[in-house]
């Protein structure tokens, strides 16, 4: 063997996926979406970021910048009012290193993770709780 690194694979030129890369997986994700769901989704924001802000991991208690995958801010479509003040639109959140980071403890596809993050989070915009969420993901399963 050389004193040269044996990369197998290779994986030596690759680099992990960026946010633009996340941004794209999602648009996908979404683009498969049924279109009525697409347009209840009209207005709905959908970025993604490297992590939290501060301010956010502070509301939520959470320990660490890793603990939230993905993040709906804003208000739910049952509870929106036509006679309620004008609102910020509703925003997605995904986030790329906490994704990343289960992606890599877990043995679903990336591409698999951030579909299921995004879905998740739209079922917040449409008013469903976790509670909600997981009884419909165990229902599917």
């Amino acid at each position: 063997m050389t004193g040269k690194s044996q990369v197998p694979g290779g994986w030596q030129g690759l680099s992990a996926p960026s946010l633009a890369d996340i941004e794209a997986m999602a648009t996908e994700a979404y683009s498969r979406l049924p279109e009525r769901f697409q347009e209840l989704c009209e207005g709905l924001i959908i970025r993604v970021e490297d992590f939290p802000e501060d301010r956010v991991l502070e509301a939520m208690n959470l320990e660490s910048e890793f603990d939230l995958l993905g993040l709906f801010q804003g208000v739910g479509l049952p509870f929106q009012s036509p006679s309620a003040p004008q609102q910020m639109p509703n925003m997605i959140w995904l986030y790329r290193r906490p994704i990343l980071d289960y992606w890599a403890e877990h043995e679903d596809s990336l591409g698999d993770i951030v579909t299921h993050v995004l879905v998740h989070e739209i079922g917040h915009h449409f008013g469903l709780s976790d509670d909600d969420i997981e009884a419909i993901e165990a229902e599917a399963d």
